[in-house]
């Protein structure tokens, strides 16, 4: 379904919070896969590490097993931004424990943007 390989993808961005900038940097994974998500083909998930710091529980191959089970399935989205779709499945099951799962697809783009996962 997904291939082990995985190719790291540094990303770095100016941010604001409250009155203080700050640079955040991201170091972003790309898995290939062969999935199809409201009727589109995926061959790429990118998994963005921000989980890591509040769900240690939780890891690449968790995240990539819980894509799959998107699989032939179409989900509503939750909120668009220009070419971005996000979206939720809150819960999603997975060896018999519920998990929430927060993703993105661009449009026009064969690849699934992994923003979050946790454990419920």
């Amino acid at each position: 379904m997904w291939s082990h390989e995985k190719r790291e993808c540094y990303s770095a961005k100016v941010a604001k919070y409250g009155n203080f900038w700050y640079f955040e940097m991201s170091l972003r994974r790309h898995y290939k896969i062969d999935i199809e998500v409201n009727r589109r083909r995926i061959r790429k998930v990118i998994v963005d590490p921000h989980y890591e710091a509040k769900h240690p529980e939780i890891n690449d191959f968790l995240i990539l097993r819980l894509v799959a089970l998107l699989d032939g399935n179409e989900y509503p989205e939750d909120g668009r931004k220009g070419s971005w779709a996000f979206f939720s499945l809150d819960p999603i099951e997975l060896m018999g424990r519920h998990y929430r799962l927060v993703w993105c697809l661009r449009d026009e783009e064969e690849f699934l943007g992994v923003i979050n996962s946790f454990r419920r």
